[in-house]
């Protein structure tokens, strides 16, 4: 408890953070500004949060989604005003596309003075509602506590939500905060009962397929699924993005339907079935002129057995059963590979080729890497045991953030941040964080000077005819950025390779270095 036992003396920003950390908060991001200062001084009097600074708020809410993703649990944010969660939204929209728990807490000028209309009033709520699940304005010291409890309780709610609370700075300062007790968040619902005896029926031989998402990427659930793909023939795959899936030699290896429409087409097409289990019938990420939305051939039928806010483990142990596969072993599961070495010049091939050799056991890979990465993914199969985080979202800038956040919630493993040249600026800020912080992350920007997955989109859609103007706004040269000197200048280790043999050596003193190592790779 707080130092300042008697209730009558504590302010409402005191109440604030002995509730979060009763709640089983104990980790802040923060970029707080004027209204945010009593919950800043709290943290003095209220011993036992983590408080890490961050130099733009697209880093704060990234970083709360990485937490999540690996601590399982809540970190909140503490943003400025309206402004500062908007610039925090793109990763708040990233964090609930990810079914990551989020709690942020947002200043507000004082409740007397948000009638004066002064420079930064804003209709905060209404910026918090389309990127969270709950959303509230807490309006006296005496409820700061019970509201910030309620809140803890919304972002605990599977697979996990977005909360927003807004602190008034008056409420923060005023005496009369109370410390709420933890409420207990609702338990997830069971899987859809109605479509068990149809999902069973429907796995059956290589044209039907088990499509994998949410929480049955977990190791053990990928094991039961690979029972289930055993005993009857069926395909696994996975989503293309995935908010964390653990791969490696030893574990039931799960492609993903391919990101480009052609190649997702081609890989759906054989399928007549389809049982989704925490997954969603797949779809194209865009719309592209003379190209279907929806993936799956005309006909399929597809049951849906379970979605990522049901009871994904009683949804893959009872239909483990029904199939008869308790005691069969599992299929597809990965052998060890390492690849020969690569040499040459930087291309995906290579690269991917690079990271298989280099990927230590129980690393954790964030994949930003865009166009260069689409080679990764099938490279690594055999490479020792990870886990993988994909961009939920499609908002580029998240990589780095959800580094620092999957640093954070687990000190003890190694981090790789794959990062396309082009998303990387949006968050660079987040190199700063990492140096301060001491965070053992092994960071990888893939420097091809473009955004070359954009070069791709204008054929995709159409587009025949670009000329100078149009490639110009996708270059991202004329000037060249440096990435190693940016990382220097914020206290990163860094440095520049252009070619596939240099870069497994620098890999390799990245993750032998403790604390942030940058690795420029100029394609």
């Amino acid at each position: 408890m707080s130092d300042q036992d008697d209730t009558d003396q504590m302010n409402g920003a005191d109440s604030l953070v002995q509730t979060l950390l009763d709640s089983g908060l104990d980790t802040c991001f923060t970029n707080p500004g004027t209204s945010e200062m009593h919950f800043v001084a709290a943290l003095d009097h209220v011993p036992g949060m983590r408080s890490i600074l961050v130099l733009q708020e697209g880093v704060a809410t990234g970083a709360a989604d990485g937490y999540y993703r690996m601590a399982g649990k809540p970190a909140c944010t503490l943003l400025h005003l309206g402004p500062g969660l908007a610039n925090g939204l793109s990763n708040l929209h990233n964090a609930k596309k990810a079914g990551s728990g989020v709690v942020n807490i947002v200043g507000e000028h004082a409740v007397t003075h948000i009638e004066l209309d002064a420079p930064l009033t804003s209709d905060i709520e209404g910026i918090a509602r389309p990127v969270s699940h709950w959303v509230h304005t807490s309006m006296s010291a005496a409820d700061v506590g019970a509201d910030a409890a309620r809140a803890v309780q919304a972002a605990n709610v599977a697979p996990g939500q977005v909360a927003t609370l807004m602190l008034p700075s008056d409420t923060a300062w005023n005496e009369g905060g109370a410390v709420a007790p933890a409420l207990t968040p609702a338990e997830r619902p069971a899987f859809d009962e109605a479509a068990f005896e149809e999902a069973v029926a429907a796995l059956s031989g290589p044209d039907s397929l088990l499509l994998l998402g949410g929480a049955a990427l977990s190791a053990e659930m990928l094991e039961i699924a690979g029972r289930i793909a055993a005993k009857t023939g069926c395909k696994l795959l996975s989503e293309w993005a995935n908010a964390r899936q653990e791969r490696g030699a030893g574990r039931v290896v799960v492609n993903r339907v391919p990101y480009p429409i052609d190649q997702a087409l081609e890989t759906l097409a054989p399928f007549k079935r389809i049982v989704l289990l925490g997954a969603r019938a797949p779809i194209g990420f865009f719309a592209y002129p003379n190209k279907p939305a929806i993936l799956t051939a005309e006909g399929t039928q597809i049951t849906n057995l379970c979605t990522t806010a049901q009871d994904i483990a009683g949804a893959l142990e009872a239909l483990c059963g029904g199939v008869g596969a308790a005691d069969t072993p599992p299929a597809h599961v990965a052998e060890a590979a390492t690849p020969d070495k690569p040499s040459g010049p930087l291309e995906p091939g290579g690269i991917a080729q690079a990271l298989a050799r280099t990927i230590p056991e129980d690393a954790i890979v964030i994949d930003e890497a865009i166009t260069t990465g689409r080679a990764f993914f099938p490279a690594t199969a055999g490479a020792p045991k990870h886990t993988w985080v994909n961009n939920c979202g499609g908002s580029i800038g998240y990589g780095m953030p959800v580094a620092i956040g999957a640093a954070v919630a687990c000190p003890d493993r190694k981090v790789m941040a794959l990062i396309g040249d082009g998303s990387a600026m949006y968050t660079v800020q987040a190199l700063w964080t990492m140096a301060r912080e001491g965070l053992d992350i092994t960071i990888v920007i893939f420097a091809n000077r473009v955004y070359k997955i954009l070069r791709g989109e204008l054929t995709n859609v159409g587009v025949s005819n670009a000329g100078p103007k149009a490639m110009d706004m996708l270059s991202l040269d004329q000037p060249t950025l440096e990435f190693a000197q940016m990382a220097k200048s914020m206290g990163v280790e860094a440095t520049q390779v252009t070619d596939c043999k240099a870069l497994e050596l620098a890999i390799e003193t990245g993750l032998a270095h403790k604390g942030p190592y940058l690795i420029e790779a100029v394609m």
